[in-house]
């Protein structure tokens, strides 16, 4: 049987990534360095979002190389209780959605997009019925 564990993608700027994270709503669990041959190669920074533990995973590469988001990477979705009040207080951190809250279909649920500080897309959406 499997279980699903993390998704991870990599980040260049640990502190705006954890920032951006944490106004999500996600909790910081913990960090954990990679040391191969004596030397400091990566740090991965895990967290929680609810009650589930260590869904993500921020890599960190100390060689200060940068990455391409890819043709291949789509995005994560994040259920909010209220997507109106959520991107006022994303607002308030200077997250803005890509573009207005929308329905993909009649009487779907609002959503919307925003990136994180390395492109990354992540989706939003309303769970109030709203």
């Amino acid at each position: 049987m499997a279980q699903f564990l993390h998704t991870m993608v990599r980040i260049t700027d640990p502190a705006k990534s954890r920032a951006f994270y944490e106004a999500l709503g996600f909790e910081f669990e913990r960090d954990m360095d990679i040391v191969r041959n004596g030397e400091l190669e990566a740090t991965n920074y895990f967290f929680g979002v609810g009650d589930q533990k260590a869904v993500l995973e921020l890599t960190y590469n100390h060689d200060s190389r940068t990455y391409d988001v890819g043709t291949g990477y789509g995005h994560i979705a994040l259920a909010v209780d209220d997507l109106g009040g959520t991107l006022e207080q994303l607002a308030a951190q200077g997250i803005e959605p890509e573009r207005e809250p929308y329905r993909v279909r009649e009487g779907g649920s609002l959503l919307c997009f925003v990136r994180d500080p390395d492109d990354y897309r992540i989706e939003l959406i309303d769970r109030s019925g709203k």
